[in-house]
This record gives C-alpha cells, sequence and structure tokens, in this order.
C-alpha cells in the first residue's frame, strides 16, 4: 500500500521562539522519524507561489498548515488552488492560529477569526471528548499542556461534523480545540494547541493527535460515477421490461 505524502506549510520560513529550525520542520521532523509516510515536505509563505505550486499540490495527499498572523497576505488564487484540491479529496490539517486563514473561512464559510484571546503562559487541560475516534487513538483521557496561549469560546465556527478534544484554560475559559469538517471529497481536521513561543510541538500527545490527524484525512477511492445504468443491471432489465409491455 502506498505511504500518503505530507506537505507541511507555514508562513514563515526561519526560527520561531522555541523551534530553532521553525515551526513547519519541527512537525516535519516527527512525521519523518515516524517512519509512517512517505515523502515529507515543506513550503512557506515567502517561497514562490507560497511553495504550493500545483504539481506540489497534485502530489500531496495529505496538507498541514500551520500559521499565526499574516493570514490577509496569503494569496487569493493560493487559497484558491488549496480549495480546489481539498474539495476533490486532499486532506487538510489546520494547527493552532490557522484558525484565522483564509482557506479554512473559504470551506466552512464563516468568519473563523472569531474567539477570545490572551497570551498568558498558562496551563491548558486538553479532554478528549470522542474516544472512538480514528484521531483520539491511543490518547489519554486529558492531557496538560503546561504553558499554552489562551484560545476561548464563542468560536466563529459553524457546528463541526466531529468535536474531539475541549480545551479547559486557568482563567476558565474553555474552547472546541479539536474538530473534524467535510468538504467535497475532503477531510479536514483543526486542532489549536501549539503556539510559537511554547515547546508544545515536542509533546508526545500533540505529536500522536497530528500523526493520527494525517492518517484520517488521507484522501479515499472514489467511487466511479455512472451514467445510466450497464445493460447487465437490474435496473436496466426492469427499463426494458417495461418499455416491451
Amino acid at each position: 500500500m502506498r505511504k500518503l505524502n505530507i506537505t507541511v506549510w507555514d508562513e514563515t520560513q526561519g526560527p520561531m521562539g522555541v523551534y530553532p529550525k521553525g515551526v513547519y520542520q519541527a512537525i516535519a521532523d516527527f512525521l519523518e522519524d515516524s517512519n509512517e509516510f512517505g515523502k515529507i515536505r515543506t513550503a512557506t509563505q515567502p517561497q514562490p507561489e507560497h511553495g504550493l505550486s500545483q504539481d506540489l499540490l497534485d502530489d500531496t495527499d495529505v496538507l498541514v498548515w500551520w500559521a499565526h498572523i499574516h493570514h490577509s497576505t496569503v494569496d487569493d488564487a493560493i487559497v484558491e488552488r488549496v480549495w480546489r484540491r481539498v474539495m476533490d479529496g486532499m486532506g487538510l490539517i489546520l494547527l493552532h492560529s490557522a484558525h484565522g486563514a483564509k482557506i479554512f473561512t473559504k470551506l466552512v464559510g464563516t468568519p473563523t477569526d472569531v474567539l477570545r484571546w490572551r497570551e498568558s503562559g498558562e496551563l491548558e487541560r486538553v479532554w478528549t471528548i470522542d474516544r472512538s475516534h480514528p484521531i483520539t487513538a491511543g490518547l489519554p483521557e486529558y492531557f496538560d499542556i503546561p504553558v499554552s496561549e489562551m484560545y476561548g469560546e464563542h468560536f466563529g465556527i459553524p457546528t463541526p461534523d466531529e468535536l474531539l478534544f475541549i480545551s479547559w484554560h486557568e482563567g476558565g475559559e474553555v474552547f472546541r480545540s479539536g474538530c473534524t469538517f467535510k468538504r467535497g471529497h475532503g477531510k479536514i481536521f483543526f486542532f489549536a494547541p501549539g503556539h510559537e513561543t511554547y515547546p508544545i510541538y515536542y509533546m508526545p500527545e500533540v505529536k500522536q493527535i497530528i500523526i493520527n490527524g494525517i492518517k484520517w484525512a488521507a484522501p479515499l477511492p472514489l467511487t466511479p460515477i455512472t451514467h445510466g445504468h450497464s445493460p447487465d443491471s437490474p435496473q436496466a432489465k426492469h427499463n426494458k421490461l417495461d418499455k416491451s409491455s
């Protein structure tokens, strides 16, 4: 069975916080270390076409999208290109501040940057809501992130297809921090924890969630579309009898 080709996209191109090679490379590194995937490639916003050429996207099974503050400068033509690939079946994993990404808004149809926010380095407890879902496989009932950025409700997304994680913060806020959507033939997973100044992407639980999310979002073979019925199908035989009677 062919292994999945993954592209990790980041709006930056250099070190950020505790990630000396960038957030995107930290994610790509643990995906490589897992030995569960095929090609692991990275792309960044400063590159031509934001690193997301049509050829690259056509060879990508799942796109991992990390973003922070430069959502408005992403070219609309590239957003359209990614949108079409998702509609055709490419999986999309949206991480942390990618809640405000143009591609998320376009896919779900609401202003996804509506939420409460505070960067205070407080405890975040991530509760696993659906323990039977493939994305939550191997996860505990909850796990703690010692220092994290606070995202809180209300979150301006439509009702998710599936709610997998809810986060509680020391200030008392809660947030739908892990949820899924299906659009066209593509599957989308949003996971909120992952601020660039905290070592969240080094945590085993977070790594497992992203790996599980990629597997879940993998494209599935599409059922061929047939126009009409084959000559030997029951419906075709029934139609033939109707015409002869």
